[in-house]
């Protein structure tokens, strides 16, 4: 790779890590070029060379956190022959992605603030929902053809069900541990809840 074409590269890995922190800590609205731009060791001018806008930029964040999703996912090693043993997989993978990666969480809290007026106009972003959707399909079709899951299972139903779980603790976890008076955080809450959602899951699906 030219000199040139490698420090070009570098520079917008740079710009893209500083933004996803930026974003992630102030959304999209409070999110500034210029701390980003300080961070990276760059200029606003670069920043808008690079990716044209602040929309622009905000965009590829997004992408890149759904595409470290996608790989993540498509990396999962399950015998779906047993397709319990590995739903309970899939949903710890779930959960333990969220606890690892909280600034796609909070991306995402963000962009539904926006009502999803960025992430829509990402033609990757839909189709990065795949692997999930095509891991899970083949969980609940072993599951089904076995008769140890219901007949009528919605791939889609059943992700919103297992994601909403992990996200919505995760998402509220500040204003419900003042609430409930408990620290959701600890380890032992999120080993806890961990089971809890593999329990409704597994419960939500039998026959």
């Amino acid at each position: 790779m030219p000199p040139v074409t490698r420090d070009a590269a570098l520079t917008r890995a740079r710009i893209l890590r500083a933004a996803r922190t930026e974003f992630m800590r102030h959304g999209y609205s409070g999110g500034r070029v210029d701390r980003i731009s300080k961070a990276a060791k760059s200029s606003d001018r670069m920043i808008y060379y690079y990716f044209g806008s602040k929309e622009a930029l905000y965009i590829e964040v997004l992408e890149g956190v759904y595409t470290e999703l996608g790989a993540a996912e498509s990396a999962l090693t399950l015998d779906v022959s047993e397709p319990e043993a590995a739903l309970r997989t899939l949903i710890a993978f779930t959960w333990n992605y969220y606890l690892a990666h909280p600034e796609f969480v909070a991306l995402l809290a963000n962009e539904n603030m926006h009502r999803g007026r960025h992430i829509t106009k990402s033609v990757k972003v839909k189709q990065l929902s795949r692997p999930v959707l095509d891991i899970l399909d083949r969980i609940l079709q072993e599951g089904m053809r076995q008769g140890i899951f219901r007949p009528d299972l919605e791939v889609k139903k059943v992700y919103l069900t297992m994601a909403a779980l992990g996200y919505f603790y995760l998402s509220n976890r500040y204003t419900l541990s003042t609430f409930l008076g408990d620290d959701l955080m600890k380890r032992e809450q999120c080993a806890s809840w961990q089971e809890e959602m593999t329990r409704v899951v597994l419960a939500s699906l039998k026959p």
